[in-house]
This record gives C-alpha cells, sequence and structure tokens, in this order.
C-alpha cells in the first residue's frame, strides 16, 4: 500500500469528513451496512452467531453479535484514516483480515457493493459537504484498503 497514491489534500479531506462521521461509528455504521444489506441481500446468510441464521437484515442488525461487527469494522475504517500518511503499516493486518472473510465466504467481488455502501453512508451523514473531491478521495482510500484485503484470497479459491 503506497502511501504516496493519496495526496496531502485527499487525506485532509479525508480526515475532515471521517471526522464527523467518528462522533458516532456504530450509528453510521449501521446505515453502512443497511445499504449493503439493500445492494446485496445474499451476503445476510454470511452473518451467523452461535450457529443461528437471520432472516431478515433487521433482525440481524438489531443483534448484539452483529452490532459488535460493525463496530469492528467502522474500527478499521478509523484505522485507515488514523495511518493515512502510512497505509503499509496496516498491509499485514488488512491481509489477514481478507483471509478471514475468505474462510467465512465472502467473495471479493462482493467488496465493490461495500464501498458503494460507505459512499453512500458518508453522503447521507455529510449532507451537501459530500463533494466530488471527498467521493473520489475516499474511493482511493478503499481501493487500497481491498487491494490489500485481496492480497489475503487464496487465488484458486472463488473470486
Amino acid at each position: 500500500m503506497e502511501s504516496g497514491r493519496l495526496s496531502s489534500t485527499e487525506q485532509a479531506l479525508i480526515r475532515e469528513s471521517w471526522q464527523k462521521v467518528s462522533s458516532n461509528l456504530l450509528q453510521h455504521g449501521i446505515v453502512l451496512f443497511t445499504r449493503l444489506f439493500d445492494l446485496d441481500p445474499d451476503l445476510l446468510p454470511l452473518f451467523q452467531y452461535n450457529c443461528k441464521q437471520f432472516s431478515s437484515p433487521q433482525e440481524c442488525l438489531s443483534s448484539p453479535e452483529f452490532l459488535d461487527h460493525i463496530r469492528k469494522v467502522m474500527l478499521v475504517i478509523d484505522a485507515a484514516v488514523t495511518h493515512l500518511e502510512n497505509l503499509s503499516s496496516l498491509e499485514e493486518y488488512l491481509t489477514n483480515l481478507g483471509k478471514k472473510h475468505q474462510a467465512v465466504g465472502v467473495k471479493v467481488d462482493s467488496f465493490s457493493a461495500v464501498g458503494e455502501s460507505l459512499l453512500f453512508m458518508l453522503e447521507k451523514c455529510l449532507g451537501t459537504a459530500f463533494s466530488p473531491d471527498i467521493r473520489e478521495a475516499w474511493t482511493r482510500l478503499y481501493g487500497a484498503v481491498v487491494k490489500a484485503m485481496s492480497r489475503g484470497w487464496d487465488l484458486r479459491g472463488e473470486r
């Protein structure tokens, strides 16, 4: 992950926009995952806790175990924002995170819906402040994160 990919302007846009989101990570994470399940309902069965299959996105989004997952996802995004100047410091962690996601049946292709959901959440949170420049900066950051996580997939496995 090359830190040179994000300009100082992009880094500032990401930090400023994330500051508003980070005031309530769980609430904004719920928006992100609600959108994700709208875009790709087939992801719902991947989330099972204590062998319990959720019958609806609403049931999943209200379970304490899934809320904990949302917090973890938002903390990964927070870590990426914190390490914008040195994203390569997260490389090993993100690669291992990719391995864990492959192990539970997530396909690399699913990350496009996650990216769309992230942008949707940012737009809902920031309102009119969500500019094309902010969208582009976040798209570039998310692309770097996905690239690192994708390295954790067994290339012989499904994408």
